[in-house]
């Protein structure tokens, strides 16, 4: 072709958008395929290759453009993958490209590394070799960022606004309320609510994450279910109707929680209790709690209590194990083999064992429930919180006034909010208390056959250390209670 018509030109198209939209069809990136293509065969140029970043912003330090890189690498070797010649590169526009200083130095060298190469946009055909050209494009770069950042700027204004105001701002519909973002979808608000109460009760958010995925539920773009994700929609203020933005609370000012216009999923006593358990399973490890999951009520509970030739007592943590068929239970427990570091020689009948415990567990819980029916005293500390909040206003004020230099203002300022902020913190797990307290009263016998299994083995090691099982001798003996002997924790 090229020996036929000298005046053709071989190029390339690049074609990007930052956001490809909701229904991610890439069809922002085709119509700029599709013009650019309609414009080379008026030009009587022939496309050879096209390179698409779809859904990525040329603005972003931190995002990889994985078709510009290339097109870069081409630009220097001259031809494409597939070996056909660069003679010119097409835009729809030259922001398509470039939204960064470094990102135009980098793209003219490798274009202008061969001579004769064209240049398209919508400004038509562009001469990259004339003198100043770099300079241009510099200026075109700076007044591109300029924009943008306006544009950050703007929305992040619009943002907190809207979210003062107590508006949704969320882009999406959330998980658990209608498409208007304000009333309640039932089925979804109804697993969320139960979500929560199972965790108060010591579910696993990896036990929450199964659950929803048998349910067949998906977020609201349509996703299965993640442990990262069912946590941060739990972490989320929006629950209990307070709005908040990259984690903090949003307050009037009177430094009260702004409460949204939507429904409310949870009370905000529930939620701080909710998110204090979160961050306590969590601290110190920085992995998803509930990955182990066990079959059986009180594998590692139960600890042999067998004493051993030299006088002391194995101690080992025993096992669930299924039972041999003939018999007329499931399961069992035993010490580990001693290739394993046990001893193996306590065994104890499953059914009977998860009952005697049981009943005894939920004879304790019932009494400390009982025991602390007393509401939990009223936060002793508002006053405290309410000065420091005032003490600020007021040393805001008098700096905006002129009455108090730079130096003082941010001299005396970090104190105040480091007292504020150890206040809220204080007032939080004060709620979260009251939260368990009140959740602490529900009758436990009657909802102990609801529970989830690692809801009953949270409960078990709320209220034991370990359980202590004796070995029961030689030969077929009735089961006897009096051989598992449970070193209940204190109540405090």
């Amino acid at each position: 072709m090229l020996a036929a018509d000298p005046t053709l030109r071989c190029v390339v198209c690049y074609a990007r958008i930052s956001f490809d939209g909701r229904v991610k069809d890439a069809h922002g990136v085709e119509d700029q395929h599709r013009d650019m293509t309609s414009d080379a065969g008026k030009l009587n140029w022939l496309v050879v290759y096209r390179y698409t970043d779809n859904d990525k912003s040329a603005s972003k330090e931190n995002v990889i453009r994985d078709d510009f890189e290339q097109l870069i690498n081409d630009l220097g070797a001259g031809t494409t993958p597939e070996g056909y010649p660069i003679h010119g590169v097409m835009a729809a526009n030259d922001d398509r490209l470039y939204r960064r200083p470094s990102d135009w130095e980098r793209y003219l060298k490798a274009f202008t590394k061969h001579e004769g190469r064209v240049y398209h946009d919508s400004n038509g055909v562009q001469d990259l070799y004339a003198e100043g050209f770099e300079i241009k494009g510099l200026v075109g770069v700076a007044m591109s960022l300029s924009e943008t950042r306006k544009k950050q700027r703007r929305s992040r204004n619009s943002h907190r606004s809207r979210a003062i105001r107590g508006q949704s701002v969320s882009a999406w519909r959330p998980f658990g309320w209608e498409d208007d973002k304000v009333a309640l979808r039932t089925k979804e608000a109804d697993a969320i609510r139960k979500a929560v109460d199972d965790i108060l009760a010591g579910a696993s958010i990896s036990e929450i994450t199964r659950q929803w995925k048998e349910a067949e539920f998906v977020t609201s773009r349509g996703n299965a279910f993640q442990y990262q994700t069912v946590k941060q929609l739990l972490m989320n203020a929006r629950l209990c109707g307070y709005r908040e933005i990259n984690g903090e609370l949003v307050r009037d000012g009177d430094d009260q929680p702004i409460v949204g216009e939507w429904e409310a999923i949870v009370t905000p006593k529930k939620w701080y209790a909710l998110t204090a358990k979160i961050r306590e399973r969590g601290r110190g490890t920085g992995m998803p709690r509930g990955g182990l999951v066990h079959k059986y009520l009180l594998t590692g509970i139960l600890r042999c209590g067998h004493v051993l030739d030299d006088g002391t007592v194995c101690n080992n943590k025993m096992i669930g194990i299924k039972a041999n068929d003939w018999l007329k239970y499931q399961h069992a427990y035993m010490c580990k083999k001693t290739v394993d570091g046990g001893c193996n020689k306590t065994y104890k009948r499953g059914d009977k064992t998860d009952k005697h415990i049981e009943r005894l567990v939920i004879a304790k819980l019932k009494a400390e429930a009982e025991a602390a029916a007393s509401e939990v005293p009223e936060w002793g500390k508002t006053e405290d919180l309410e000065r420091a909040v005032q003490s600020r206003k007021a040393l805001e004020k008098r700096w905006q006034d002129g009455e108090v230099d730079d130096e003082m203002f941010f001299r005396n300022l970090p104190a105040l909010e480091g007292k504020i902020k150890e206040l809220r913190a204080d007032q939080a797990q004060h709620m979260a208390k009251a939260a368990a307290a009140e959740a602490a009263r529900e009758d436990i016998a009657a909802s102990w056959k609801s529970k989830t299994l690692a809801q009953r083995r949270e409960l078990i090691k709320k209220a034991v250390h370990a359980i202590t099982a004796l070995p029961g001798g030689k030969g077929n003996k009735d089961f006897d209670v009096e051989l598992l002997k449970p070193v209940w924790k204190s109540s405090s």
